[in-house]
């Protein structure tokens, strides 16, 4: 399970100034929203920064054939917006189950911002890293790397993150449909079914109905690195 946090716990918070702590902590508030709640809808406006508390949430955008296609899982601790400075956002965010979030209003924020370089400082580090890994999944989907590979990639980082010891290797924290795989491949559904079919086969993972075990995380991590094809 994700771990609680309370607002004060946020890491974007612990080099602030105590006054912006404070502040951060009057302006803002938590709220909870059900699984399967869209928080954030592609080029809607939205006035306020969401800061998650509790709970996973994926941040995904459509196709041009309406396609779902998932670019993070984010959990405790992490921002569900794309951007911190303009109103109108460019991807969607949906809970994965149930989640609870600490809200602040745009504006609020960036007058913190502008009263504490800390504060700013450790947002525009988030995003940066954020950016970084979204560098790293376009680099992985190019058509020279095996759609296994690629799978077994996705599912080392969900086990690293959201991974829990099992007496079978290590359990997926999360419920994982072959519908909700294909979306986070960018793959036919059917391709996806058989890819996981394969990794099975090969002893690198045990599925149960829409839960995923790692069965050794070395050994799929030298499956994903290297140029090996099922």
């Amino acid at each position: 399970m994700t771990p609680h946090k309370n607002p004060d716990q946020l890491q974007f918070l612990q080099n602030c100034s105590p006054d912006t702590r404070r502040q951060f902590l009057q302006l803002g508030e938590s709220t909870a929203c059900p699984k399967g709640h869209v928080c954030l809808r592609e080029q809607d406006n939205n006035s306020h920064i969401l800061f998650i508390l509790d709970g996973k949430v994926q941040i995904y955008n459509l196709t041009k054939c309406g396609k779902k296609k998932i670019l993070f899982i984010l959990d405790s601790g992490h921002i569900a917006n794309d951007n911190i400075l303009r109103n109108s956002t460019s991807v969607y965010c949906e809970t994965l189950e149930p989640c609870r979030f600490f809200c602040i209003r745009r504006e609020d924020l960036l007058c913190l911002m502008e009263h504490d370089f800390q504060l700013t400082k450790v947002l525009f580090q988030y995003q940066e890293r954020k950016l970084s890994r979204l560098e790293h999944q376009l680099k992985n989907t190019l058509g020279s790397i095996y759609l296994e590979r690629r799978l077994a990639s996705k599912l080392w980082k969900l086990a690293r993150d959201f991974g829990l010891p099992d007496s079978r290797g290590t359990l997926i924290d999360m419920d994982l449909s072959i519908t909700f795989l294909a979306d986070l491949l960018g793959a036919p559904r059917e391709t996806t079914s058989r890819i996981c079919k394969k990794l099975a086969d090969q002893g690198l993972i045990i599925m149960e109905k829409k839960k995923i075990y790692i069965t050794d995380m070395d050994k799929i991590a030298d499956f994903h690195q290297s140029q090996q094809k099922i």
